[in-house]
């Protein structure tokens, strides 16, 4: 006998919460260890050290499927401790996993073995071991469509789209536990470069095809403008990467556009990077940051690759962090508001 849905969607994927566990202890035996273990361990130092260091800015930089699996609300505590003040993302994290949630819906436990054709009929989603109702799904990418049809028709960066997200969440999310709720009540500005590919896209697909000729748009120059007047902004600045792509590119070449535009902004101070990616490739995601300096992007001396899965390796670092406390005294940035004020200034 076939499954229905409501056989399979059943045991929610539950979020992991780092106040509730003190792995500084953990954390520094490792430091003891070798291989992974040590370098993970120096990993959180340099982020603490990020957090101790008031002239630096942190940007969160996050590919993979990281919320559905249960690691939200350990970005929803680094946005609301202040221990981030930019984001960059892939837009499956921001739409289709934190905005989705936000709605009111879930991830559920799954299995890797299951029938897939199965789960297609019955209108079911997998990311490996996850489950996400389609029609749940399609009910995001509408209110991401309703959202962009009430804007004025201009070209957006991404940012200030994820800012009216915010913005309707703050009257209509179902659940506050939100990166892109507490991003807009914080004041950290959220970077999607590639915005259209996830649940978004489909809602501005349908609100520029019903509005033809006066529709929004997303400006992805705009984007790197943006996240450029934040690096040039920042006296010091650090990148915490969970996974690669777009988003550890985006970020790394602020400091390139920068020096571009006539800013001696200075390389990334620290950086580390979670990945799971090869270098043998030559592709970005596993491109160590050692490789990063030779295009003058990341400073040598603090910095750190992690070869660990994110749902291992993210609690632990951002655990240390939280509760070796670094970040009680941390000035607040609000680098959204100062974009939203046309953030810029004269060259130095």
């Amino acid at each position: 006998m076939k499954p229905k849905k409501s056989d399979l969607l059943v045991e929610q994927v539950e979020h992991i919460d780092i106040k509730q566990h003190n792995v500084v202890p953990l954390v520094d035996a490792m430091s003891k260890m070798a291989f992974s273990a040590r370098d993970l361990a120096r990993a959180a130092q340099i982020y603490d050290a990020m957090l101790h260091d008031e002239d630096c800015a942190i940007i969160l930089c996050m590919a993979g499927s990281l919320f559905s699996a249960g690691l939200k609300n350990v970005v929803v505590d680094l946005v609301r401790h202040n221990m981030v003040d930019a984001i960059v993302s892939t837009g499956a994290i921001i739409v289709d996993q934190d905005f989705f949630e936000a709605l009111g819906f879930k991830h559920y436990k799954g299995e890797i073995n299951v029938d897939d054709d199965i789960l297609r009929h019955l209108a079911i989603d997998r990311i490996y071991d996850t489950y996400i109702d389609e029609d749940q799904l399609r009910i995001c990418d509408a209110t991401t469509g309703e959202i962009a049809d009430k804007l004025e028709p201009r070209p957006y960066s991404s940012r200030e789209f994820i800012r009216e997200m915010g913005r309707h969440l703050t009257e209509h999310a179902q659940n506050r536990d939100s990166v892109v709720l507490s991003a807009f009540e914080k004041g950290v500005p959220i970077f999607v470069p590639a915005f259209s590919d996830c649940s978004a896209g489909f809602g501005l697909v349908h609100h520029q095809w019903h509005h033809p000729d006066r529709h929004m748009s997303i400006d992805s120059a705009k984007d790197f403008l943006e996240l450029t007047k934040v690096k040039i902004e920042s006296k010091q600045s650090g990148l915490f990467m969970i996974g690669g792509g777009v988003p550890k590119n985006f970020a790394q070449d602020t400091v390139v556009a920068g020096d571009y535009l006539g800013f001696d902004v200075g390389m990334h101070k620290y950086a580390v990077q979670i990945t799971v990616a090869d270098t043998r490739d030559g592709a970005l995601s596993g491109s160590t940051l050692k490789e990063a300096n030779s295009w003058g992007k990341v400073d040598l001396g603090a910095e750190q690759m992690v070869y660990a899965e994110a749902t291992v390796a993210l609690p632990l670092i951002a655990g240390y962090a939280y509760h070796k406390g670094s970040w009680k005294n941390r000035p607040t940035r609000n680098y959204a508001g100062f974009l939203d004020g046309g953030g810029g200034r004269s060259k130095r």
